[in-house]
C-alpha cells in the first residue's frame, strides 16, 4: 500500500486498525504488517504505487510463466534482501510483483526494525 512515511502509514494500518508490525526497513521505505489468521502481510511503501505482490518460489521461473502465457515483464528479476523480484503484466494491462524469499526472512529487533536477513540450517526461511 502506497503511503506517504512509514510513520503515517502505521498509524493507520497498526496503531488505528490494529495490524501487527512484522518488520519496518526504513532504507527501503518500507513495513510489513501482519493479517489475522493468515501469513499474508500487508506492505507499506514509501517510493511503489499498488500492486498485488505474489509470493512464488522463484521469482525468475514465475515471470518467465508470466511472460511465456501472454504476459510481458516491467522489470526483470533482480536481487533484494530477502531473495528476488521481478515486475510483470498479465494481458489486460494489471502489474504483477512476483516475490521469492529465497534469501531468507527479516530478522528483526523488538521494535520491528530489520537487523538482517536469516535462513535456518535446512535452507528454508526461518520465521520472523
Amino acid at each position: 500500500m502506497p503511503v506517504p512515511d512509514l510513520d503515517s502509514g502505521l498509524g493507520f494500518y497498526r496503531d488505528r486498525l490494529g495490524h501487527e508490525l512484522l518488520w519496518r526497513n526504513d532504507q527501503l521505505g518500507q513495513a510489513g504488517l501482519g493479517l489475522p489468521d493468515s501469513d499474508a502481510e500487508i506492505v507499506l511503501a514509501t517510493r511503489l504505487g499498488l500492486a498485488p505482490a505474489w509470493l512464488v518460489s522463484s521469482a525468475d521461473e514465475a515471470a518467465a510463466e508470466v511472460v511465456a502465457a501472454g504476459g510481458r515483464m516491467v522489470a526483470e528479476p533482480s536481487d533484494i534482501p530477502v531473495g528476488r523480484v521481478a515486475v510483470v503484466t498479465d494481458p489486460f494491462g494489471n502489474e504483477l510483483v512476483l516475490v521469492d524469499l529465497s534469501k531468507g526472512r527479516y530478522v528483526t529487533d523488538p521494535a520491528g526494525t530489520v537487523t538482517g536477513v536469516a535462513r535456518d540450517d535446512e535452507g528454508t526461511t526461518q520465521a520472523r
